[in-house]
């Protein structure tokens, strides 16, 4: 399916004797994905038929994936396969951009949580103290219990689950016309629908409330914040809010496909970033993600103080495992499992028409990995190579 390319990653020099042997037990080890509890302990019966990467690409109709390993406190390989479009067969290397769909979250909330460290926002304290663009209205669902920064990054505001349709025959809608649900937006509003804090709601435009709290408290658009705040302290030169892509930089944005692997367009929001905006690669999530790590050893505070650290990465609530099939809990804009030593944080993402991210750390090994691939049946395949890298390091 393409070229593929390995690359050493800095975080301590050259990649260690046997990466290429890993790598290729991590492409011809995928298991079949069945649920997300059997990708964490498979069955004998997959473990007798793993299957190769290019055979399940083929498989999942998905042309293009980029992958970045972390073990032992570094990335210690990223490689990439197959192209990013399908019609004209351009390879997809470890440069290639990938939209990170709802993985942007996780960032946004780190955002956050660095207004919280320097003062600017009280994490409990009710939006509409910082708010200045545009209030949430008040209604008997907010009387006594009101939408904070917590409950916003937790999902639980009582924000609706809303899909974000606008009438392009009225023109582009802007932030506050998301926020507001007013046209040309055809989403649902920035308005609780349950009381704030009854429970966890899985919700888009809760996040793109806090992209108006943040430019509204610190006066810098979003976008620009993200680079001040995040990617230019990482090193992480290729990630951005900024949508769409500079000419010369979109040759190496990553298409979408469809379930059949059929080329589309983009179609991402042109003002509403905080959800699910951010285009990036693999490799610069990886630096993401081993920051995060490192800050809740108490080895870093690039980004955050170990304390915040540990809260963001703490259980807030716990999510019915009807939802994924496992028992999981949601830290501050991001998912856990386990726990103590055991403690994995997860976040996953997917873009309509076809463009699919899976983040995943474990901090007290200091190991985790970021998929990014581009086609709607993406995501199964990131699942099963991450069973892959889990088999393959448990192992070995």
């Amino acid at each position: 399916m393409g070229s593929n390319r390995v690359v050493s990653i800095g975080y301590g020099g050259p990649p260690p004797l046997g990466i290429e042997q890993r790598l290729y037990r991590i492409e011809n080890g995928l298991l079949e994905f069945r649920s997300l509890a059997n990708m964490f302990q498979p069955d004998p019966e997959q473990l007798a038929h793993p299957g190769s990467i290019s055979d399940r690409m083929q498989h999942y109709a998905t042309p293009g994936v980029s992958i970045a390993v972390i073990h032992d406190w570094r990335i210690e390989s990223a490689r990439a396969y197959g192209v990013l479009n399908a019609s004209t067969g351009v390879p997809v290397t470890t440069d290639t951009l990938f939209e990170a769909a709802s993985t942007s979250k996780l960032i946004t909330a780190v955002m956050a949580l660095r207004c919280v460290q320097d003062g600017g926002i009280d994490l409990d304290g009710d939006v509409n103290r910082f708010l200045r663009s545009w209030k949430v209205p008040n209604s008997e669902l907010t009387r006594e219990h009101k939408v904070t920064l917590r409950r916003l990054l937790t999902h639980q505001a009582g924000l609706p689950a809303t899909n974000y349709a606008y009438d392009e025959t009225m023109g582009l809608p802007t932030l506050l016309d998301v926020l507001r649900g007013v046209s040309p937006a055809l989403n649902r509003p920035a308005v609780p629908e349950l009381v704030p804090g009854s429970r966890w709601l899985y919700s888009n435009v809760a996040y793109d409330l806090v992209q108006l709290l943040l430019e509204d408290v610190t006066g810098i658009a979003f976008q620009d914040l993200a680079q001040q705040e995040v990617f230019s302290p990482l090193g992480m030169d290729r990630s951005s809010f900024a949508y769409p892509l500079d000419p010369a930089v979109s040759l190496h944005e990553a298409i979408p496909h469809d379930a059949q692997g059929t080329p589309r367009e983009p179609s991402m929001h042109p003002s509403a970033f905080a959800h699910a905006g951010l285009t990036t690669t693999p490799t610069d999530l990886a630096r993401f993600t081993l920051e995060i790590m490192r800050s809740h050893r108490g080895e870093s505070e690039a980004l955050l103080s170990r304390e915040m650290t540990e809260q963001l990465l703490g259980r807030q609530c716990d999510i019915d495992p009807d939802v994924f099939g496992l028992p999981l809990s949601e830290g501050l804009g991001v998912i856990l499992k386990g726990d103590g030593t055991e403690l994995s944080f997860a976040h996953p993402g997917s873009n309509l028409p076809g463009l699919n991210c899976w983040l995943i750390g474990t901090p007290a090994r200091g190991a985790g990995a970021v998929i990014m691939t581009n086609a709607a049946r993406g995501e199964l395949l990131a699942m099963e190579i991450y069973a892959s890298i889990l088999q393959e390091y448990r192992e070995g």
